[in-house]
C-alpha cells in the first residue's frame, strides 16, 4: 500500500521522482524518500517523516539521472526516519510495497541483525541482497526469490551498476515504460503519465532491468519476456485538482461524466450489450446463483446489485467480504456467477478470492478500472468501468460506476433468462441513461448541503437510515463520513430501530434519513418520527414534495421523482457532499483521511 517509482534516463532524476511521488501520495503518506545514484557512482539516500513536500525540502539540486522513490504506508514498525523508504544496505538501495511474511526466519538463518536500524521487513530485503550479492544482479536476485515468501514490488539500486534499477514483484503491483525521454517503473500509471500513456504490466517472478535506452526482462529460466504495451485514454490533467480545493469535490463532479463513459458503449439498440468486451450471451445463461466478492466501498457497490439482481431475477445473490471468502469454504458450482469488484484490479484479499473461486467455476467476471490489472488478467470476463484515475482515498466515481455496471447486468441477465422483458429492459436501461443529467441537478446542491453540515461538525456519532435499496445505499454514506470526518458513523435499517439501535438516540445526535421507495414510505416516515421525538437533528432525503410537518425533520433535500430503482444515484451524490463538507469543515483533508491508503495491496 504504498507508492514507487523508478527512473533512468536523460531527464534530472530528482525532481522525476518527487513529481511522480506526489501524483502517488493517495498511496500513502506518513513518510516519504529517495536513493539516486551520483556521478561519482555512489548511492545517496534522502528520507524522512511526512509529505512529499517534507522530503523535496531536504532533496539537493544534483545530476543524478537515476534513482529511486517511494512514500509509504507504514504495515511494520512505525512512522520514523529509519522506517521510511529506501532502505540502504552495504551498496544495495531498494523500495518495497508489500509484506515479507518470513522476514524474522530470513534474519536468524543469514545472521542479519548486526546490519538493521530499522522495524521494517523491507530493509531485511535489503540486508539479504546485499548479503548474497556476488556481483551479478539477476542472478543474486533469483536466490532472493527462493528465499522471500509474501507479497513485494521490489525496485533496487546496486552501486556498481549506475545508470540501472533491477525490479521483481509478486502480487503487488508494478508497471514499465520506456519512451524518449528514458525508463521508468511504478506502482501507479499517475506517476509518469506526463510523459507518456504507454505502459505494461510487469508481469509476476519477471526480473526486470530497467536502463534509459530500453528495459529488459528475462523469466526465471532466463528466457526473454516482451512487455505487452497498453495504453489509457486519459491524460495528466485528470489526474490534477483542476480547480477544485480537493481532489474528493472534483472526483463527485465527475461522476456524470464517469458513467456515461462506462454505459454508453455498451447500450445497444436501447439494450445492454457485452459483445466488445467478447462476453455472449451464451456465458449468462444456467446461471444459478451469484456470488459477488468485494471490499469496502466495491462491496457497497455490490449490495446494490445484490438489491436488484434479487428483485429482478429471484435468484440467490450473496455478497461477501473478499478476505472472509479466502478462508471460507465456498458453496459454489459450475453454475455459480462469481463477480469479484475492484477499483485498482490489485486488491490483494480479492485477488486471492478470486483465484478459490476459479477451483469451482468457469463463470467469473470482474469489474475493474485498470487495464491489465491482476484482477482483470486472472477472471474469465472482464468489464472495464471508465471513470478515470481517482486520487481521493475515499472512492466516489468508482462506487457509481460500479454501480451502474450492476445496473446493466441486471438488465443483460433478466434478458438471457427471460425473466425481463425486451420492452421492460428498454424502459430499464433508458432510465439509467437518464441518471448522469440527474446527479447533475443534484450537485448544484452543494452550497445548500455545505450549511447543513455545520450541525454534523459538532458530533461524534451518526446514524443513516433507511429500508430496502435506501439501507443498501446509507451503508456507503456512513463509510464516507467515518473514513474522511472521524465521525462514528453506522447504517441501519430503518426497521431495526426498536430492536436496540434506538438507545443511542440523544438529543441532537444526526440521523440521515432515506425515504426514496415509495412501498415502504409510510414505514420509514413512522422510524423517522421516533428519532425526532428523541432529539435527534434530521436530514431527510427524500421526493416527497410536500415535507413542512417540523416532527418529522429538520432538513429536507428532495429528489427528483424518477423511478425509485434508481434513486441511488441522485441520494449518493447527496450522501458524498455531505461527509466531504463536514470533514472540511472540522479542518480535515478529505483526500488523505488518517490512517487510510488507496489501493490494499497487503493483508
Amino acid at each position: 500500500m504504498c507508492g514507487i517509482i523508478g527512473y533512468t534516463g536523460s531527464l534530472g532524476a530528482s525532481d522525476i521522482i518527487l513529481d511522480g511521488l506526489t501524483r502517488m501520495e493517495y498511496r500513502g503518506y506518513d513518510s516519504a524518500g529517495m536513493a539516486y545514484t551520483t556521478p561519482s557512482g555512489k548511492i545517496a539516500l534522502r528520507k524522512t517523516v511526512g509529505k512529499v513536500k517534507d522530503l523535496r525540502a531536504i532533496c539537493d539540486d544534483d545530476e543524478s539521472t537515476c534513482g529511486i522513490g517511494h512514500t509509504r504506508w507504514a504495515t511494520h514498525g512505525g512512522v520514523t526516519n529509519a522506517n521510511a523508504h529506501p532502505h540502504k544496505v552495504g551498496n544495495v538501495a531498494l523500495i518495497h510495497n508489500g509484506i515479507i511474511e518470513n522476514y524474522h526466519e530470513i534474519v536468524k538463518e543469514y545472521n542479519l541483525s548486526s546490519d538493521l536500524v530499522s522495524e521494517t521487513d523491507s530493509e531485511v530485503v535489503a540486508a539479504l541482497i546485499n548479503k548474497l550479492y556476488d556481483g551479478d544482479p539477476t542472478k543474486t536476485i533469483k536466490k532472493v526469490l527462493s528465499i522471500i515468501q509474501g507479497s513485494f514490488a521490489l525496485g533496487i539500486l546496486f552501486g556498481d551498476r549506475p545508470g540501472s534499477i533491477y525490479c521483481v514483484r509478486n502480487v503487488s503491483p508494478m508497471l514499465g515504460t520506456h519512451c524518449k525521454d528514458g525508463s521508468f517503473i511504478a506502482s501507479d500509471l499517475t506517476a509518469f503519465i506526463q510523459f507518456t500513456k504507454r505502459y505494461f504490466i510487469i508481469p509476476e517472478y519477471t526480473i526486470v532491468t530497467v536502463r534509459k535506452d530500453g528495459i529488459l526482462m528475462e523469466d526465471l529460466d532466463g528466457n526473454n519476456v516482451e512487455p505487452e504495451y497498453l495504453e489509457v485514454n486519459w491524460d495528466v490533467s485528470a489526474a490534477e485538482k483542476d480547480g477544485y480545493d480537493h481532489f474528493m469535490l472534483k472526483e463527485i463532479h465527475e461522476q456524470p461524466q464517469s458513467i456515461i463513459r462506462t454505459i454508453t458503449p455498451r447500450i445497444k439498440d436501447g439494450l445492454p450489450d457485452f459483445s466488445d468486451e467478447g462476453i455472449d450471451d451464451d456465458f449468462f445463461k444456467n446461471v444459478s446463483d451469484i456470488t459477488i466478492i468485494a471490499c469496502g466501498t466495491a462491496m457497497h457497490a455490490g449490495i446494490i446489485g445484490r438489491t436488484l439482481i434479487q428483485k429482478y431475477l429471484k435468484i440467490p445473490v450473496t455478497v461477501t467480504i473478499a478476505s472472509e471468502f479466502r478462508y471460507e469454504q465456498p458453496i459454489l458450482n459450475e453454475n455459480s456467477l462469481v463477480i469479484t469488484v475492484s477499483q485498482s484490479g490489485e486488491t490483494i484479499d480479492t485477488l486471492a478470492a478470486l483465484r478459490l473461486a476459479k477451483e469451482y467455476t468457469n463463470k467469473t467476471l470482474s469489474l475493474v478500472n485498470v487495464k491489465g490489472s491482476s484482477i482483470a488478467r486472472e477472471s474469465n470476463y472482464v468489464l472495464y468501468t471508465h471513470a478515470g484515475p481517482e486520487i481521493a482515498v475515499a472512492s466516489t466515481k468508482a462506487y457509481t460506476v460500479q454501480a451502474s455496471m450492476f445496473y446493466l447486468l441486471t438488465a443483460k441477465l433478466g434478458l438471457v433468462q427471460n425473466k425481463m422483458s425486451v420492452d421492460d429492459a428498454k424502459a430499464f436501461i433508458k432510465n439509467l441513461e437518464a441518471v448522469p443529467s440527474m446527479m447533475e441537478n443534484m450537485l448544484s446542491l452543494d452550497t445548500h448541503i455545505k450549511e447543513l453540515t455545520k450541525r454534523m461538525q459538532q458530533s461524534n456519532n451518526a446514524f443513516f437510515i433507511g429500508r430496502g435499496l435506501d439501507y443498501s445505499l446509507s451503508m456507503e454514506g456512513a463509510l464516507k463520513l467515518k473514513e474522511i470526518s472521524y465521525i462514528h458513523a453506522e447504517a441501519y435499517a430503518a426497521g431495526e430501530l426498536k430492536h436496540g439501535t434506538i438507545a443511542l438516540i440523544t438529543e441532537g445526535i444526526p440521523v440521515i434519513a432515506i425515504a426514496s421507495q415509495q412501498h415502504v414510505y409510510s414505514k420509514v416516515i413512522s422510524n423517522i418520527r421516533e428519532v425526532k421525538a428523541r432529539g435527534a437533528y434530521v436530514i431527510l432525503i427524500s421526493k416527497d414534495e410536500n415535507i413542512t410537518d417540523n416532527s418529522i425533520c429538520d432538513a429536507h433535500l428532495r429528489l427528483p421523482d424518477v423511478d425509485d430503482d434508481f434513486t441511488m444515484f441522485e441520494s449518493i451524490v447527496i450522501l458524498q457532499m455531505i461527509a466531504y463538507y463536514t470533514a472540511v469543515g472540522k479542518g480535515f483533508n478529505p483526500d488523505q483521511p488518517r490512517n487510510l491508503a488507496k489501493s490494499v495491496t497487503v493483508e
